[in-house]
């Protein structure tokens, strides 16, 4: 998908640069928040994704509860957990992650890609970084 094209659908716009989790991104990714954290317990975000982005591999850890939504909203993106075939995103799909489970997602090659991410509350949530998805993996999906 085309930048322009891409700037029209992704409605809930591209935010500013994602700089504070620059190093656990391959490529540049941009964080528009859509909730404020002081005024409810669930965070949303507008994570978008140049062409070729994604994250690292990570877990978002919880003793109960915990997890993530996304929400994919324009251009095209992969997700893939750990020992699972990556699975090809598109608008208007909802992926649900459980809890303590590793995974990464991002933009395909040729793709610009959007996501509303939502963090599921829980008892003691936190996010573990892992390692990158490596360039020779990515080009092979």
């Amino acid at each position: 998908m085309k930048e322009e094209q891409f700037e029209k659908d992704n409605i809930f716009g591209l935010g500013k640069s994602n700089d504070t989790y620059s190093q656990y991104f391959s490529g540049k990714s941009y964080l528009n928040p859509l909730t404020d954290p002081k005024q409810t317990s669930i965070f949303l975000a507008n994570v978008t994704f140049e062409p070729g982005c994604r994250n690292n591999w990570h877990i978002h850890h919880a003793k109960s509860g915990g997890g993530q939504i996304l929400i994919c909203v324009a251009g095209e993106g992969w997700y893939q957990e750990e020992g699972k075939d990556a699975i090809s995103l598109k608008p208007g799909m909802v992926i649900t992650i459980p809890a303590n489970v590793k995974h990464w997602h991002g933009a395909k090659k040729n793709s610009w890609f959007s996501h509303i991410a939502i963090e599921v509350p829980g008892e003691e949530n936190e996010n573990e970084w892992c390692e990158a998805v490596s360039d020779e993996f990515y080009d092979n999906l």
